[in-house]
């Protein structure tokens, strides 16, 4: 057994809990996750079977792991050892084909949690090296700047003072006491930076007091992505500093799918304690502030749109009504694509595929089935996806698929759609 396939094989036994040893025992291979995987759909491909994918993982855990492994190895009836060579082919099947997105586990008769076993597998692919160079690239990005594109404080202090401009509202860096603090990803701070203004009018008219922290102002988390736990929790101890340091009272996850489950649901389990502060959603906190009546709705964007779901922040996150209601108060005609809310499909970008040139052809294919869902709707003229990411894989897929479609946020729209009467008459 080479060095390469010794250290996956241990990190994936490592990993196999009770949880995966479950899984892998109740799994009947009864093909019904096929039917649910994007990237199945799209290729016709069985090798992109969502519990294929699992295939080393699980061989290790019954060749070692599983009850009477070894009785099994002695009779020669247990499964064959991992191969490096076997290691390398799975590699893009891990990486490039799973967004870790959930809607396999939907309809797996057993529930088999697939995307967060693949998160588990990949702890061996990552301890072993055996990861995409585009993802690779963002971690090394990371330990420099803090950010998977690089991106600097200079950067984003670039990006502040244009918005402040734009809004005439000052955003403050480093305010101690603040009630929140904001994170950003990435490409919401370069690639969509409206986002700042559109959070400095809203929390403005709302009264909020709220900061933006100079050395954890990026929420994404590489770590998480490629599977490495040491590195996903050096990530996460960043933000909880800051946050700790700032003394603020909650921390707002941004318009990005995994930064909200990597601190809101995994957060305390990678600190192993509670954080002294709340983590809340952007989504969750307008719709709150909208209820309080603090950011009243003005006049209605009168294109008509629809919603995309993004996975980790609806189907695995739990918030399917609050973008509706926000949708609905800002938005003269929303209707909804077919298959909308927690059994939408995914963009195809997600779970660090967007940061992997290699898988660029096989995302492209996959986001036919979110072009499917977009052609169902008439007329339709706008496309609101609160989710960075999503938002550059629908760019992307849109004009591959030459479509034109206005590609929006949600925040953004919220903001644009402010009743601003009351400042006007002040």
């Amino acid at each position: 057994m080479s060095d390469v396939t010794d250290t996956a094989v241990r990190k994936f036994l490592e990993h196999t809990d009770s949880e995966a040893a479950s899984f892998f025992e109740a799994c009947v291979h009864c093909g019904e996750c096929a039917e649910a995987c994007h990237f199945h759909l799209s290729t016709g491909d069985p090798k992109y079977t969502p519990t294929y994918k699992l295939r080393p993982m699980e061989r290790a855990y019954k060749r070692d792991k599983a009850p009477f492994s070894s009785l099994k190895k002695m009779l020669g009836l247990a499964p064959k050892p991992v191969t490096e060579e076997e290691l390398r082919e799975w590699e893009e099947l891990v990486y490039d084909s799973c967004n870790m997105c959930g809607r396999c586990t939907l309809v797996c008769p057993m529930g088999i949690d697939i995307a967060g076993t693949i998160r588990k597998m990949r702890e061996g692919y990552a301890a072993a090296g055996l990861v995409p160079e585009g993802l690779q690239r963002s971690a090394e990005f990371v330990k420099k700047t803090t950010s998977p594109m690089g991106v600097t404080l200079k950067a984003l202090k670039a990006q502040i003072a244009h918005q402040e401009k734009e809004t005439g509202i000052k955003i403050e860096i480093d305010k101690k006491g603040a009630d929140y603090m904001a994170t950003f990803s990435s490409m919401e701070v370069m690639g969509y930076p409206e986002v700042l203004g559109a959070y400095a009018k809203l929390f403005k008219r709302a009264g909020l007091s709220w900061t933006i922290s100079s050395v954890a102002y990026e929420a994404t988390n590489v770590g998480v992505q490629i599977g490495s736990a040491p590195m996903a929790k050096e990530i996460l101890e960043r933000v909880v500093k800051a946050a700790e340091d700032l003394e603020v009272k909650a921390v707002i996850s941004p318009e990005c799918g995994h930064a909200y489950g990597a601190i809101r649901w995994a957060g305390p389990n990678m600190m192993g304690r509670q954080f002294k502060f709340e983590v809340v959603h952007i989504i969750e906190l307008l719709d709150q502030l909208r209820r309080e009546g603090k950011i009243p709705a003005g006049t209605k964007d009168g294109r008509r749109m629809t919603l995309h779901d993004p996975c980790q922040i609806v189907r695995r996150g739990g918030l399917l009504k609050e973008p509706r209601k926000l949708l609905d108060e800002s938005c003269d005609d929303f209707i909804e694509m077919k298959g909308a809310g927690v059994t939408n499909f995914c963009c195809g970008g997600g779970g660090g595929v967007s940061a992997n040139p290699r898988a660029e052809e096989l995302k492209t294919k996959a986001f036919s089935r979110k072009v499917d869902q977009l052609n169902g709707v008439e007329d339709l003229e706008a496309v609101v996806v609160p989710c960075g990411n999503c938002r550059t894989v629908f760019e992307d897929g849109l004009d591959a698929y030459e479509m034109d479609l206005e590609v929006i946020g949600l925040s953004e729209l919220v903001a644009a759609t402010l009743d601003d009467s009351d400042e006007k008459q002040g």
